[in-house]
């Protein structure tokens, strides 16, 4: 996305009907979350600063930030803003609109099309990728290949981000209102500790 990193939040709404190929399977994004690495936004991976793991993060813009999360599951976000500050929008769920028959075959527990999608791992198995897709650019050739949308993406609702221990209250997740394929809110709660 062209805008500065600042507004990471703008380019999240617009990233709402853009299509991600890969591997044969089509998403039309209906659900993502912003993450700022300027030090205001705890619940970033780069709001302490570079690292190994997220580097990708700090541009330029138009590459896959891929990360695994528990050990198992990927999850995929669009790297955003200017080179050298960090920006990027997790893809947290979409709508298959090609390749639906693989992407059944891919997310067979997955009881209705809407579901198969329908969350950021989801969405990652639905599409074949993985970590070996971190780092790679989404304009050109490369493993996964954003295109624009056929149209606007309709009437767009924002609330709270999921799964996160800071700034979860920040309002910069953003769906189309009323599809079916948006994944389901659940604030994290922290486990108890044991006492001992």
């Amino acid at each position: 996305m062209e805008l500065p990193a600042e507004q990471v939040d703008e380019a999240a709404r617009e990233l709402l009907g853009w299509r991600l190929h890969a591997n044969g399977v089509t998403v039309r994004l209906t659900e993502v979350e912003a993450y700022s690495g300027l030090g205001a936004d705890p619940a970033s991976h780069a709001h302490r600063g570079r690292t190994g793991r997220n580097a990708v993060m700090f541009g330029p813009a138009g590459r896959l930030y891929v990360y695994q999360i528990y050990g198992m599951h990927f999850c995929a976000n669009v790297v955003c803003g200017e080179a050298g500050r960090a920006a990027a929008v997790l893809l947290r769920a979409g709508e298959v609109v090609d390749g639906v028959e693989l992407a059944r075959e891919r997310r067979p527990a997955a009881r209705t099309d809407a579901g198969l999608a329908a969350g950021p791992a989801k969405l990652m198995q639905v599409l074949a990728l993985n970590r070996s897709a971190d780092d790679t650019p989404l304009f050109e050739d490369g493993p996964a290949r954003l295109l624009p949308p056929d149209g606007p993406a309709g009437p767009v609702s924002a609330g709270p981000r999921v799964g996160v221990t800071s700034a979860h209250d920040v309002p910069w997740r953003f769906w189309i209102t009323g599809d079916p394929t948006v994944s389901a809110y659940r604030r994290h709660t922290p486990k108890p500790r044991p006492r001992g």
